[in-house]
């Protein structure tokens, strides 16, 4: 599966209209599973940078996205660390 490194909200417009794409859904088709407007899926592939993140997530998850975080310097490439492993910040 492809991988792809955002380090900014304007990279994901694209990408949620990729993703959209690639999982055969229409705007109005992804609005109805995320019960908003077909208005509000075009609103988000325009402009995502206030989108929440529970809704971001929900969205992912109808296009059958996964969101990993991944430290820059601590994990190396492929390595995974589970939630409870996070330092105790």
């Amino acid at each position: 599966m492809d991988q792809y490194v955002v380090r900014a909200a304007e990279q994901l417009p694209a990408l949620l209209k990729a993703f959209r794409k690639q999982a055969g859904l229409t705007q109005g088709e992804a609005a109805l599973r995320l019960g908003v407007t077909q208005q509000t899926i075009s609103a988000l592939e325009r402009n995502a940078q206030k989108v929440s993140a529970e809704r971001l997530l929900h969205l992912l998850g109808i296009l059958g996205v996964e969101m990993v975080l991944q430290g820059k310097s601590t994990l190396q490439r492929g390595e995974s660390r589970a939630v409870g492993d996070m330092p105790p910040w």
